[in-house]
């Protein structure tokens, strides 16, 4: 029997300014997916998720969802006393989603009344980001929903402040020069660390004062000039975003990727950004030329999300 397929996201803006009602914009990333399998043979990953599974029924017990979006825990609980597990081959900690494909498959296999995601309306997106956002807590401390939303509706998502959602049309080039392209850093990160970092700093008013007349403006204007394909706006604004984020996000971007981080901006070539939390796992980069860029980070270990 085959089982729906959830894939990965990738965040291209939206990184934590999006707990501080900046936008965001996001794309489903198909080069990696997970589903939901039974196995009547216990051994290693597979036993693992199941245990892993195990622990979130107990969790999703204690949530108190709205009566549209309730799962059936009792049918839940059943499959994984089956041997149910989550079949998956997302890397956990690189900031693509691995959590949030999860609770997708999760929400899709036992929600009470099937919400389909063609027909879903604007306000159901706000809802399900809202009830999204309480079954992904259970891994980080904290979710806003997105990457679960992403996951489940397998589209183009453009998240607005208030914590509006309207789904975009994002139309790669197969023949463009230009590319977004993720850079492994070789480790996972971890998200609970960096979004405390990141709240301590917003302690500090300079801090916040500077996240939102920079930051989040940088952000906005990125999004903006992507979707309508002004590009020479869209890397003006992208280079500030990379210059902010290497002067206040130091403790996010991995020590060893600095030196290249710094190279982007100074040479004009390609500008990187993080990928989710960051504090390793994926970096996001962005460049005009990817064949004058691959060449430069030719030592890195790359992979081409979309082109334009």
């Amino acid at each position: 029997m085959k089982y729906p397929l959830f894939y990965a996201k990738i965040l291209l803006f939206g990184e934590y300014g999006i707990i501080e009602n900046s936008r965001g914009l996001t794309l489903p990333y198909n080069a990696y997916k997970g589903t939901l399998q039974f196995s009547s043979v216990a051994c290693g990953s597979n036993s693992n998720s199941n245990d892993s599974l195990r622990k979130y029924v107990e969790y999703l017990k204690t949530l108190e969802l709205p009566q549209k979006f309730k799962i059936s825990i009792a049918r839940l609980e059943k499959d994984i006393q089956k041997g149910m597990y989550f079949d998956s081959n997302i890397p956990q900690g690189y900031g693509i989603g691995s959590s949030g494909a999860l609770v997708a498959a999760v929400f899709d296999k036992y929600s009470i009344h099937k919400l389909s995601p063609e027909k879903i309306s604007r306000e159901d997106l706000k809802d399900l980001k809202a009830v999204f956002g309480k079954m992904e807590s259970f891994f980080h401390g904290k979710s806003s929903g997105i990457d679960p939303l992403i996951c489940y509706m397998n589209i183009p998502l453009l998240i607005q402040p208030n914590s509006e959602v309207d789904k975009v049309g994002i139309i790669e080039s197969t023949e463009g020069k230009g590319a977004v392209f993720l850079i492994n850093s070789g480790m996972p990160g971890e998200t609970e660390p960096m979004v405390q970092i990141f709240f301590e700093k917003l302690k500090n008013e300079g801090f916040r004062k500077t996240l939102k007349e920079e930051f989040i403006q940088y952000n906005n204007d990125c999004i903006e000039s992507f979707l309508k394909k002004d590009m020479s706006s869209f890397f003006r604004n992208l280079k500030q975003l990379s210059l902010w984020a290497l002067h206040h996000f130091t403790p996010m971007i991995p020590g060893e990727f600095l030196k290249i981080w710094k190279k982007g901006i100074e040479t004009n070539t390609y500008y990187l950004k993080l990928c989710g939390s960051g504090g390793g796992g994926y970096i996001l980069g962005f460049t005009q030329d990817y064949d004058v860029t691959e060449e430069i980070l030719k030592d890195y270990d790359k992979e081409v999300v979309y082109r334009f």
